[in-house]
């Protein structure tokens, strides 16, 4: 079986729905300043699958176009752009999967959520059990003796999500490599400093989740920045939890410093700050996604964004935990289930809703460079 997805393509029928609705769109031009997608849809004059997955990826799913356009239900053309941009979405999710055997993970919500969130934080549980002596796995221990690598050594620690962190990266690697090979844009394009940084500093300011300004028709009908802050506490949360923990390897292997620190320490600091991020925010975004118009939205994806968003909560929720309780006989209990848990983000990265940050970040670099592209033409 081939380990890419590219002889896969997206429903027939959802495939001409989706052109449908783009032909409409680009006939009628009013949404135009709302988004990117349809400045990047104007500058075409037909539309292939490859253009449609393109723009799928491009849109930000706020919302607003469908509340501003006279041909949404109950008019006869039924224009529902949002729900069919991401019921394509999801569908791109599994045609670059890799390897593709994989892909059905995008499909089986349920599976991928019991993996990361029950199996593989269990076993991890389970063999922490099996190798760590009662004395030591259920002790109280105080925070200046390095008592987390008592209960699971750092070889290990290192080892294991070393192990996974070169998998997740070469399956999104390869994911990322067939969406811009379908592009039709060379490499050099992707890497060009000016559109580089244009599509990085929109990725950083969520520019699209702006609307015309004043927010997105989300979760309602009136505009709204809900949406886009509750996506920023999720994101620089996720970031400074990274930070936390790179910081503690540094302290670890270069200054010999051993885990855990200080409350007052920059890892504690950093990883509190992001953990009320990944609390705050995904609580958010799932309490505007159950308030939603669920007429705007796929099942598919839905399901993805709640799998992910939960997942980052139980993380944050037992890193919090085992802040808490580090110096207790819990200790041992609570490190095992958060790392497990985060082990099964790990593993399940590149099969879940993690993956639209990098195709949306290609999209958006895309985006640049065919504005770039087109300012260089009408400057002639």
């Amino acid at each position: 079986m081939s380990s890419r997805n590219s002889d896969l393509s997206v429903p027939s029928d959802l495939a001409e729905e989706g052109t449908r609705l783009l032909r409409i769109c680009n006939a009628c031009r009013y949404c135009e300043g709302y988004c990117a997608v349809f400045p990047a849809l104007e500058r075409r004059f037909t539309f292939t699958e490859q253009d449609l997955n393109y723009l799928a990826n491009l849109c930000h799913d706020c919302g607003e176009c469908y509340y501003a356009c006279q041909y949404a239900p109950p008019h006869e053309f039924a224009l529902n752009l949002p729900k069919t941009l991401a019921a394509v979405r999801k569908e791109t999710y599994q045609k670059y999967a890799w390897p593709g055997v994989l892909a059905g993970l995008f499909r089986r919500t349920g599976l991928a959520l019991v993996l990361s969130a029950g199996v593989i934080p269990a076993l991890f549980v389970l063999l922490t059990l099996l190798f760590t002596e009662p004395a030591v796995m259920f002790s109280a221990h105080s925070v200046a003796e390095g008592s987390f690598y008592q209960v699971i050594s750092h070889t290990v620690m290192t080892a294991s999500f070393s192990m996974v962190g070169l998998y997740v990266l070469a399956a999104l690697g390869m994911g990322l490599k067939s969406f811009w090979r379908e592009t039709g844009e060379p490499w050099s394009a992707f890497l060009n400093p000016g559109v580089f940084g244009q599509a990085l500093s929109e990725a950083l300011r969520l520019r699209y989740l702006d609307g015309a300004g004043e927010g997105c028709a989300y979760p309602g009908d009136l505009p709204s920045q809900a949406r886009r802050w509750f996506h920023h506490l999720t994101f620089y949360g996720f970031l400074l939890t990274f930070a936390a923990t790179t910081l503690a390897a540094i302290y670890h292997n270069l200054l010999g410093l051993e885990a855990p620190y200080p409350f007052l320490s920059a890892p504690v600091i950093l990883g509190t700050a992001g953990g009320v991020g990944l609390l705050l925010g995904p609580i958010g975004l799932l309490w505007l996604k159950r308030n939603r118009n669920q007429e705007l939205s796929d099942p598919g994806q839905s399901s993805l964004d709640v799998t992910f968003l939960a997942l980052l909560f139980l993380i944050s929720l037992t890193g919090f935990l085992l802040l808490v309780f580090r110096e207790t006989a819990a200790m041992g209990i609570m490190l095992a289930a958060h790392l497990g848990l985060v082990l099964g983000l790990f593993v399940t990265m590149p099969y879940g809703k993690f993956v639209h940050g990098f195709y949306r970040f290609a999209a958006l670099v895309r985006n640049a460079v065919e504005k770039q592209r087109e300012q260089k033409s009408s400057a002639k």
